[in-house]
């Protein structure tokens, strides 16, 4: 694959998140892409396809832009002349990495495997933590609210149509991730950022309770 589809990817991915405040901008697609090409150095499969699944991976993410049958990858991809054999395994990845509570699949390939694995990354840690203020701010929700419980094992349609609080998330969602992780290199590394959500919690609510 031509290296500079890759820069060209990365500007494409720039374009479509221009203005995003919801942490799905071109940092969480850089940082999705680097965390990719270190698991994938240690795990083995094809980088390119890796590299370009990852610049692509959320510019026809169903929260943002619903379902549409991957119009933006395919145009991208289309405009570079990519076989269409890649542009349909680019697109399974693409299809296969989201959380969908517990419709949620496993990636067919490693190389989506990988991928997965570095876009749950971002969803975990310090970084993920403002990513989940951020998204939960952008859609008008509440950051908590003590009656309102978090709800678990939710279907896909109920994941994406629940409106629970940024506090729930990370029991409907981020606290599940490292033990979700696919790759030997991914869950090494999801450990710490786990631990730091934990401690982050407790003083959350330290605080709130007026014991901190």
């Amino acid at each position: 694959m031509d290296g500079d589809v890759f820069d060209r990817a990365e500007s494409f991915a720039k374009e479509i998140f221009k203005g995003d405040s919801s942490g799905h901008d071109i940092y969480h697609t850089k940082r999705v892409h680097d965390l990719a090409r270190t698991i994938c150095s240690k795990e083995g499969g094809d980088m390119d396809i890796v590299r370009l699944a990852a610049l692509l991976h959320d510019v026809d993410d169903r929260k943002l832009f619903g379902d549409n049958g991957y119009a933006n990858a395919r145009r991208f991809m289309d405009s570079e002349n990519v076989d269409r054999s890649v542009q349909d395994t680019i697109c399974t990845i693409i299809g296969q990495i989201s959380f969908k509570g517990k419709d949620t699949v496993t990636p067919t390939t490693l190389e989506g495997k990988i991928v997965q694995d570095a876009d749950r990354m971002d969803a975990i840690g310090a970084i993920g933590i403002a990513r989940a203020f951020a998204y939960g701010g952008s859609k008008g929700r509440s950051i908590y609210v003590p009656d309102d419980a978090p709800k678990t094992g939710m279907t896909e349609e109920e994941y994406f149509s629940n409106q629970g609080t940024s506090v729930n998330h990370f029991y409907e969602k981020l606290l599940l991730l490292k033990d979700l992780m696919n790759t030997d290199t991914a869950k090494s590394m999801a450990q710490s950022r786990h631990d730091f959500m934990v401690r982050y919690l407790d003083e959350f609510y330290a605080e709130w309770e007026g014991r901190a």
